[in-house]
């Protein structure tokens, strides 16, 4: 099926009969690939009588050679899957097999992709960057410290280098334009943070995705507010080059270093808000961040501080 997608990515009319010769297949076995094809991959087939199949937009899939002759200073290996759970669950698996770290996973789709609080992230084939970069931590929970806020500094940079100048941040793991959603980040640690630890800093980016009807929140893409479709191989090596720079800068000198330019790009700073910890809601006002990366917020006069990966934060009505 994706031998048949190959030949189908130009965005031209290809004829059954040439797509059977190509494949040795007989035109109506040709019909029943095009028809998984849009049924498992949601791939929009347009259909001509004399004319042929033609895909709705050109693909263009990622390619470790095209990425890294975007960003040939990035040394990291990078695994492509054409499809695969999520790929925060392979860079785990990787590690637990042992391979050196840092490395690089990304997929063409995810059919069990994960966000925040165990919610679900669409991952439409070929539309989108799933990512996972791996890393290893040897002895410095200072590394940790403030880590995702990071991570989300150097993805709205990469996302206003292409064009996308409304990105800003929402704490703690949202990249936003305006309230529609564009990005989200999700670490996951394995090992000891006190000695030798793993963390595969896990980023969904809304890339050339146009229509997602089962998403149950306000969301964008770079297509959308740009207007044009973006290279994604272009995106994962602009990204990488971000990352590598604000990774050794929060190396170097910890989130202190960060804290002020993430404070400066927080969409919410200064708005009343409502965080939610399970049941229990804490209206307030948002202040900022401290040197962890934790949440400051003035709650009747007094500032309290709030982390946590079960927290989500929200504007409320009269902010």
């Amino acid at each position: 099926m994706l031998t048949l997608l190959e030949l189908l990515k130009d965005g031209r009319f290809h004829s059954g009969e040439a797509l059977g010769a190509a494949l040795g297949v007989s035109r109506s076995a040709v019909w029943k690939q095009l028809q998984h094809l849009e049924s498992e991959l949601n791939l929009p087939i347009h259909k001509v009588r004399g004319r042929g199949y033609q895909l709705a937009s050109p693909l263009v899939f990622l390619s470790a050679k095209e990425i890294e002759a975007n960003a040939a200073s990035l040394v990291w290996p990078v695994y492509i899957s054409d499809s695969i759970d999520s790929t925060n669950a392979e860079a785990l698996r990787l590690v637990d097999a042992g391979r050196t770290a840092p490395f690089l996973v990304l997929a063409e789709q995810q059919t069990a992709g994960r966000g925040r609080r165990g919610r679900k992230w669409v991952s439409p084939f070929a539309q989108n960057v799933y990512y996972s970069l791996v890393l290893r931590i040897d002895g410095g929970l200072r590394q940790l410290e403030g880590l995702s806020l990071v991570v989300g500094l150097a993805v709205m940079r990469c996302l206003r280098e292409l064009g996308v100048q409304g990105a800003a941040l929402k704490w703690p793991n949202d990249v936003l334009v305006g309230h529609k959603k564009i990005a989200g980040i999700l670490l996951e640690l394995v090992g000891d943070p006190a000695d030798i630890c793993h963390v595969v800093l896990g980023i969904g980016i809304n890339v050339n995705m146009q229509k997602a009807a089962e998403v149950d929140q306000e969301w964008t893409s770079v297509q959308l507010e740009t207007g044009s479709t973006v290279d994604r191989n272009y995106l994962v090596a602009r990204l990488g080059l971000q990352l590598q720079s604000h990774l050794q800068r929060h190396a170097a000198f910890g989130f202190t270093a960060l804290q002020e330019e993430w404070e400066h790009n927080h969409l919410w700073q200064g708005r009343a808000v409502s965080l939610i910890a399970g049941v229990n809601q804490i209206d307030g006002v948002v202040l900022g961040i401290d040197h962890q990366g934790a949440l400051r917020l003035d709650v009747d006069g007094v500032e309290k501080i709030y982390s946590g990966g079960e927290l989500s934060l929200r504007l409320r009505d009269d902010s």
